[in-house]
Parts: structure tokens; C-alpha cells; sequence
């Protein structure tokens, strides 16, 4: 489902997650994109997108952050924000098809708990895969 230019992203899954539960379908997958943690306003949106997912008949179970393997240093400042605002529950890292490393995903997990959970190599909808932890450490010393 797609709202109207400007429209209100917490009405749009809402409407989403209504429409859903009527035909008896059980996923819902709403896409945030553009959100900046330095953005006050996005970030207390985002909230609201979250507060209004969860509420009957839907159910949030997963709060995947995409993170581009090229922001280095400043990925950790997004996942502490994000994780804090909404509950992060897996990353997607996404970039890894250039000359990126993705090193940070490290400390992301380290300090905050918060697993890969798939990586992008790639443009096409086949590039995006399960997180393999051997393949990425060999990668980041190759």
C-alpha cells in the first residue's frame, strides 16, 4: 500500500496493517526509509509508525535497520539512535559489493546485542542474503 505525497506514514500502516488482518494475511512490511537520526521530527515519527504497528491486530516482531556498509563510524551513532527509538532487532548491511568492509556491523553488535541479519552484494533482489559470519571475516581480511 502507498499513501499520498505527504501523507502520514503511521496512517498508512495503520490502514496497512488493517487492511491485512481483513483479508487474513499476517505480514505487513513497512519500509522507513530516508530517516536521519540526527532529525528530531523523523525520529519521533518513527515512533509513532511503531507505536501504531503494534497496537491489535498487529505485531512487531522485527525492527530491521539498513545501514550501508560505506557510513563507517557513523553506522554505531544510527543503530544506538534507532535501537533506542524503536528496538533495532537485526541489521541488514547493505554496500558490500564494492570496496566497503563493513567493519562497524562489530561494534554494533558488540555494544548493543543487535545481530546481521542479511547483507546486500549487490542490485538485484537475489543479491540480498543471510548473514554469513565466517564469509564476512574472511572478507574483511582479504
Amino acid at each position: 500500500m502507498r499513501g499520498a505525497e505527504g501523507g502520514d506514514p503511521s496512517a498508512i500502516v495503520f490502514d496497512s496493517v488493517q487492511r491485512a488482518s481483513a483479508r487474513g494475511n499476517d505480514l505487513v512490511l513497512a519500509d522507513t526509509a530516508g530517516r536521519l537520526h540526527t532529525k528530531v521530527n523523523l525520529v519521533e515519527e518513527l515512533k509513532k509508525i511503531r507505536r501504531v504497528a503494534d497496537r491489535p491486530p498487529g505485531r512487531v516482531t522485527e525492527v530491521l535497520l539498513v545501514l550501508d556498509a560505506t557510513t563507517g563510524q557513523n553506522a554505531l551513532n544510527q543503530a544506538r539512535e534507532f535501537t533506542e527509538a524503536v528496538e533495532v532487532t537485526g541489521v541488514v548491511l547493505t554496500k558490500l559489493d564494492g570496496t566497503a568492509k563493513g567493519g562497524v556491523v562489530i561494534a554494533i553488535q558488540r555494544e548493543l546485542g543487535i545481530p546481521v541479519k542479511m547483507v546486500g552484494l549487490g542490485e538485484g533482489p537475489d543479491d540480498l542474503v543471510a548473514f554469513d559470519p565466517e564469509a564476512f571475516v574472511d572478507a574483511l581480511f582479504d
